[in-house]
């Protein structure tokens, strides 16, 4: 198990991404280092107000820690307490235009660790797109390279780890699913280190062709103020799932993580509605009748 080559690709996936995003949007990332107070630290790199993206990051984050929180426990009890190493990346893109779908990546690496005791570990991860306005051939194209991204490591993987998606990015409170859907999974140790490594550089590696194609097709749609605000609509939603929901968020803040990284994944602009429906027949209704039904896409 070589950790270091796992720290090597994620501050590597972390600057080839951004290098992308920057060349796309125009505008550069605001970058700011910062230290974890139990050890470690990470880089933040932030997107406000550019030319494509209302609010994009990318992070990188390499904390330890005295003792696991209970987000990151609550499947592995025994595990409660252990000191620990994680580190990831973490990506979320708001765009401006309301047809250019929120996407978010995810890949991370987690060992915990106790005197006399067996050393723990497991890589987690995944990418999900969440659109406002819905495209067959963007939901196509999305799921069929993340289901490339699986395909030389066995055939039961995308099935698997695209109901874990839908299942893990699904708002019980509402009873519908945050967007379309991708790849989740968590817990993966098995069957050896090296093949959980490759599986998770794989995901990662796959995140640009997964989405770069649905932002090239996009871009330039016009949109006016009625499309703005069923985007700012939505993306209530996504505030809804990150902040009650997402293990992720509450791993950062129980761990003790900075905050502002942590919550990076909100969009800036969000509006709530009281009990609003769209009207029938609308492009804002075949969101939920055509899109947000947790489809086999591929």
């Amino acid at each position: 198990m070589n950790i270091t080559l796992v720290k090597e690709f994620l501050s590597g996936l972390q600057g080839r991404i951004i290098e992308y995003l920057e060349q796309v949007d125009g505008k550069r990332f605001q970058r700011e280092k910062w230290e974890h107070p139990e050890g470690g630290g990470g880089l933040s790199c932030v997107m406000e107000q550019g030319n494509v993206f209302e609010r994009g990051a990318v992070n990188y984050s390499h904390v330890f820690g005295l003792g696991l929180p209970a987000s990151a426990t609550a499947a592995r009890p025994g595990l409660s307490g252990r000191p620990f190493e994680a580190m990831g990346v973490s990506i979320v893109l708001h765009p401006h235009n309301p047809y250019v779908p929120t996407v978010h990546l995810n890949v991370r690496f987690l060992e915990a660790r106790k005197e006399g005791a067996e050393s723990i570990w497991w890589f987690g991860g995944g990418m999900d797109l969440t659109p406002y306005y819905g495209f067959e051939e963007d939901a196509k194209h999305f799921h069929q390279i993340c289901k490339n991204s699986l395909q030389s490591f066995g055939g039961s993987h995308h099935t698997y780890f695209k109901k874990w998606c839908d299942q893990y990015f699904y708002l019980k409170h509402r009873n519908e699913p945050r967007g379309i859907g991708g790849i989740f999974f968590d817990d993966l140790s098995q069957p050896d280190f090296d093949t959980c490594f490759n599986l998770t550089k794989s995901v990662g590696n796959h995140f640009l062709p997964a989405y770069v194609p649905i932002l090239e097709r996009r871009l330039n749609m016009s949109y006016g103020e009625h499309e703005r605000e069923f985007q700012a609509y939505r993306r209530g939603r996504y505030v809804e799932f990150n902040l009650v929901w997402d293990r992720g968020t509450l791993f950062g803040l129980q761990s003790g993580g900075r905050t502002e990284s942590i919550l990076m994944s909100l969009p800036p602009i969000v509006k709530w509605r009281y009990d609003w429906k769209p009207e029938p027949g609308s492009a804002e209704a075949k969101l939920y009748t055509n899109f947000l039904i947790g489809k086999d896409w591929v």
